[in-house]
């Protein structure tokens, strides 16, 4: 698989595994945890049991099938399947795919009970359960449908927790259900890859559309994702930039499992240039060559940012991390830089000429490779016409401003999103959960939450 040298994370918890003990890791995604707990977990499969002895539970149906596709690999010439189960995708196809024996699940929280609520999925022979990302299954409120999970295992297994943070909450579920768990911690200096150039914006809510313009034109990302925070921002930023021409498409949780997976079969095959998302549909996303990182929006808090960035910087290549900075969110920028322990670096608006200049270059060098391919005999006769009624120059600076897309034709106008506030940032920071059974207040005074309700955090 290309494995040369164990990632920290891989280094300190494989061996533990192996020795059966309960792990706690606590590391972000990117830093190789699949396989911390993948490679373990694939020696002590017996591929001639026909129930699943492996149950990984994963907060989006993007990682679910990203760690079992992971697992596939590694458990190839063992000849070990992995499956993922999960919301969105029908659930006769999954019965049938079951009826082949996965000695491994990968699953979402909801969809697994249902399969274990119709008796289609028996864990009475696992031994091992994983639970990644911890942390943002507890925002996203399954932390009662996990406990639920871990009632129906047998209680002599492993059982490993992967994550980023360790609110409360999370501490508390391990102390629940895990035996004297070892720890393994992956700094934070680790988490921030170092070939990823930070910068943010300042600017005003309804600048940030054509600033961001002004950026991809001076930049030409080969493929970028963009983040909002909200699916109508995604929608509208997404359709916006395709009438104008550029090859970019949405991804949010309203999607349907088909429209996701196109998506990203259009972006994974360079269809598509511009990935636009929210953090919960990028959960998990397995892309490589991703050349920039675009914030629209601030991300909800520092591990978010970290998410984001960590898109980019990938398989020895430099990326780039641009974030717009509303002027009251200040604050959370300091927050981000205290995280990754680095200053982020300011980055002027770029200038209107500065893009148009870049806009006229490339237009110009997509001119000068149609001509070099000489393919041009059907419009010659057109040309000499032309020629013969306006001087040549005047020709030429009319198609190039006609194939130049000039900001005077970019009208696009997108619902502004209010800015985030210091006391939910600072809140959400200490990472307490959304579901307002598991909240935890200071000082015994609830905390007014401004984000989604329960159901639509789960959908997103």
């Amino acid at each position: 698989m290309g494995f040369t040298t164990a990632s920290p994370i891989q280094a300190q918890a494989i061996p533990l595994v192996r020795r059966g003990q309960d792990v706690i890791g606590q590391a972000q995604t990117g830093t190789g945890k699949t396989a911390a707990f993948g490679i373990p977990l694939i020696e002590k499969i017996d591929s001639t049991k026909r129930n699943p002895q492996g149950l990984v539970i994963a907060p989006t149906r993007e990682l679910a099938v990203q760690v079992a596709n992971e697992l596939n690999n590694i458990g190839k010439y063992k000849h070990i399947h992995a499956m993922a189960v999960y919301g969105g995708e029908d659930i006769g196809r999954q019965i049938r795919g079951l009826k082949k024996h996965p000695q491994i699940i990968t699953a979402t929280p909801g969809r697994l009970l249902d399969h274990i609520n119709r008796k289609t999925i028996h864990l009475d022979q696992v031994h091992t359960v994983i639970l990644d990302e911890a942390d943002e299954m507890l925002n996203m409120g399954f932390i009662d449908d996990i406990k639920k999970i871990l009632n129906q295992v047998p209680t002599e297994r492993q059982t490993l927790l992967f994550s980023a943070t360790m609110p409360p909450a999370i501490r508390n579920l391990a102390d629940q259900f895990m035996k004297n768990p070892d720890e393994v911690k992956i700094k934070a200096k680790t988490l921030t890859v170092d070939r990823i150039d930070q910068h943010f914006v300042e600017l005003k809510e309804r600048q940030k559309f054509e600033v961001f313009l002004r950026l991809i034109d001076i930049q030409s990302p080969e493929r970028a994702i963009v983040f909002g925070r909200t699916k109508r921002r995604v929608d509208e930023l997404a359709s916006g930039l395709r009438r104008l021409g550029y090859k970019a498409r949405g991804l949010h949780g309203d999607l349907t499992q088909a429209k996701r997976d196109q998506v990203m079969d259009d972006f994974k095959n360079h269809r598509v240039a511009i990935l636009v998302a929210t953090d919960v549909a990028a959960r998990g996303l397995d892309i490589s060559d991703v050349s920039h990182v675009y914030n629209f929006d601030m991300p909800q808090d520092p591990e978010s940012y970290v998410h984001r960035i960590g898109r980019t910087g990938r398989a020895g290549k430099r990326g780039e991390a641009i974030t717009f900075v509303i002027t009251s969110e200040k604050q959370h920028l300091f927050m981000i830089e205290k995280t990754i322990k680095k200053k982020i670096e300011r980055m002027p608006i770029p200038s209107q000429e500065d893009a148009a200049d870049a806009r006229r270059q490339e237009t110009t060098e997509e001119l000068l490779k149609v001509l070099n391919r000489g393919t041009n005999s059907n419009y010659r006769e057109l040309a000499e016409k032309l020629l013969e009624e306006h001087d040549a120059v005047d020709i030429i600076a009319a198609a190039l401003k006609q194939l130049t897309n000039e900001p005077e034709l970019r009208k696009v106008k997108l619902t502004d999103e209010k800015p985030l506030q210091s006391k939910s940032f600072q809140g959400r920071r200490r990472r307490a959960p959304r579901h307002p059974r598991q909240q935890h207040h200071k000082g015994g005074r609830p905390q007014q939450r401004r984000h989604h309700s329960q159901p639509r955090a789960k959908k997103q």
